[in-house]
């Protein structure tokens, strides 16, 4: 059937922000326990809860948390793992108070509180033999930073005692199989955990901890990942030494040398890419190019066996029973939960998506590099407008959408976005930046925005640009660029330093680095050490790259929506930003959400914010809105 001929960024789409919130929970955070296997689905529509579900030997699927318990952490703010079982008993840690509480699985009740509010708790690991949940702990004060630490908390009593203390920042404690030892990985400011992190591990006795050993990382010149004990009590961990992210023994040899990434940036806790099989097999995850990979490494030999299937974004590595578990998904194939055996079979155990669109009306990611000014190789991925039922006029090009992710130490994968196919599907381009600076490539592309922030990922910006246009993909004059966080900040300097861009959004994201730097919270609080410079003493450049202070560039519309909750990028980022442009007289609007934090989780909100924002762009253009 002929394709309608519609102005691009008008066309009617089956993707509405609603379909968004309800077609596609989000999955994480797979735990293998004897013969369960559990899963977090987050779920915009209900709340926003993040829901503990477990899959049994049955096969029968069952949620574990009924409103209105919600597993959620926020030690470091952004969370992440904070839950653990066994065959019986479920211990999590609930989002309204932040206790650890425990939920019987073998009768019908309502969980129980453990610990008292008040503290923080995220990583949990149950320490069978002593009876006591090990886990991150986090406690805030009025007068200085939190202070972090690794606790140990008695099932029966809730009383805690600490561990491990003196650090600013913990993260994967983990019990050896034989319950004797206890591993961790530790860092300090001004380091994030992806510029320099210590692995240490210790006998663990009914008194505690006892013999201290730093394992890796006391140079200061590696990033830890995810250490893991094998069935045989061995010790294994990724390392990035080598400029690589490869999985490493206790010794420090990598299990085998390759040109990828086996880790990703720790922003949340648990996260996690390897898993064992048996005590000669691991399970694994890798990032090559800009696509993920699946496979099995045989540890006498090093070597790897990829296992070939259809999905192209991959997380949360967990391994049960003979088979590698993991989230995958593909460009159009949402998010679910696979497992893949040794010989390459392929079992799908948990879709939970109920998106039943035409494959025509998603748009298949180009993954492509473009040059910077130096030579250098900057990748991103191009999603070209597509409808099933629309095309643009024959003589237009159309505009695009510059994405940039957040972070700024982070990546984008090809995986189904059906935030992007939301703009694709009405007849925008979108190029998805990996810029300089992503996560992926290896540490020295990671660590390319040292002192360079505002600089190397706007100019990666315009190169993409420049690259798309010289392509005849895009029409160079019809340029929007959106970003949340750190994507954010890229956002407003690339709208306040050059012309390139007609108009911008802004979700939660930083106009003024000074004010940032004095008033975020403590796992970001020193990240800008390295992206900026020391602060106070490099002030100058604090003053020179935040758009805040350079009002006379920023001659374009924006919109800015923001969680008024939110303690990462406060609402006075956004708040100052707007008043700046008002008084310019530009056009500029301000969408608030008082129940949001960092990053918006329940579906009115994401619904109001998409429609938002599609409604400006289309009043920007002067685009007649067909829906």
């Amino acid at each position: 059937m002929a394709k309608t001929t519609q102005v691009f960024g008008s066309w009617p789409s089956v993707i509405s922000a609603e379909l968004i919130t309800r077609a596609a929970p989000s999955l994480n955070f797979l735990q293998s326990q004897g013969d369960n296997l559990f899963w977090v689905e987050g779920r915009p529509w209900d709340a926003g809860r993040s829901v503990i579900m477990c899959r049994g030997s049955d096969g029968k699927i069952r949620d574990l948390l009924k409103p209105p318990y919600s597993h959620h952490s926020k030690v470091h703010e952004y969370g992440g793992m904070a839950y653990v079982a066994d065959e019986t008993s479920l211990y999590f840690v609930n989002a309204a108070d932040q206790c650890i509480y425990h939920l019987d699985l073998e009768v019908d009740s309502e969980p129980k509180a453990i610990t008292e509010p008040g503290l923080r708790f995220a990583d949990l690991v149950l320490n069978a033999t002593q009876q006591q949940l090990i886990a991150v702990g986090e406690k805030h004060h009025q007068d200085r930073e939190p202070e972090n630490f690794i606790a140990a908390i008695n099932i029966a009593s809730g009383e805690l005692s600490i561990l491990a203390s003196g650090a600013d920042f913990y993260a994967y404690p983990r019990i050896s199989p034989n319950n004797k030892k206890l591993c961790w990985i530790q860092w300090q400011h001004p380091d994030m955990p992806w510029d320099s992190t210590q692995l240490w591990q210790a006998e663990l006795s009914e008194n505690g901890l006892a013999e201290l050993c730093l394992v890796a990382g006391g140079d200061g010149s590696q990033a830890i990942f995810q250490p893991s004990w094998s069935p045989d009590n061995q010790l294994f961990y990724v390392s990035d030494k080598n400029n690589w992210w490869n999985i490493c023994s206790a010794s420090g040899l990598p299990v085998l040398t390759k040109d990828a990434e086996f880790a990703t940036p720790l922003w949340q806790f648990g996260m996690s890419t390897y898993d064992f099989i048996d005590t000669n097999t691991i399970g694994c995850l890798w990032t090559d190019q800009g696509q993920w990979h699946s496979g099995f490494i045989d540890i006498p030999s090093g070597e790897l066996t990829e296992a070939e299937n259809r999905y192209s974004s991959l997380e949360a590595a967990c391994c049960h029973q003979g088979r590698l578990y993991m989230v995958a998904g593909a460009a159009a194939l949402a998010n679910q939960i696979v497992g893949i055996d040794r010989d390459g079979q392929v079992k799908s155990i948990y879709a939970p998506s109920t998106l039943d669109l035409d494959e025509t009306d998603i748009a298949q990611p180009e993954s492509l590099f473009f040059p910077s000014a130096n030579g250098e190789q900057v990748h991103g991925f191009f999603y070209p407008p597509t409808n099933k039922n629309f095309c643009g006029p024959a003589d237009r090009l159309p505009p695009v959408i510059v994405l940039c992710h957040g972070g700024p130490t982070g990546a984008t994968t090809s995986g189904l976005n059906l935030k992007i196919q939301f703009w694709t599907n009405r007849g925008f381009a979108v190029i998805d930046i990996n810029y300089r600076g992503s996560t992926g490539f290896g540490r020295d592309y990671r660590q390319a925005l040292t002192n360079a922030w505002g600089v190397k990922d706007v100019e990666d910006t315009q190169y993409a640009i420049e690259y798309l246009a010289g392509q005849q993909k895009i029409d160079p004059q019809r340029c929007l660029i959106r970003g949340g966080s750190a994507g954010g900040y890229t956002v407003l300097s690339a709208l306040t330093f050059t012309d390139t861009f007609k108009a911008g959004a802004s979700l939660y994201g930083i106009g003024d680095l000074e004010t940032l730097a004095t008033d975020t919270h403590k796992f970001e609080s020193r990240y800008l050490d390295r992206l900026i410079g020391p602060y106070p003493e490099r002030r100058d450049i604090y003053i020179q790259r935040s758009p805040i202070h350079h009002a006379k560039g920023l001659n374009c519309p924006v919109i800015f929506l923001q969680g008024l909750e939110d303690k990462v990028v406060p609402p006075n980022q956004a708040e100052m930003m707007v008043k700046l442009i008002e008084d310019k007289g530009i056009k500029v609007e301000y969408v608030t959400f008082p129940d949001e934090g960092h990053g918006f989780r329940k579906a009115n909100n994401i619904i109001r914010a998409m429609e938002a924002e599609l409604a400006f762009y289309q009043d920007v253009f002067e685009l007649e809105a067909k829906d």
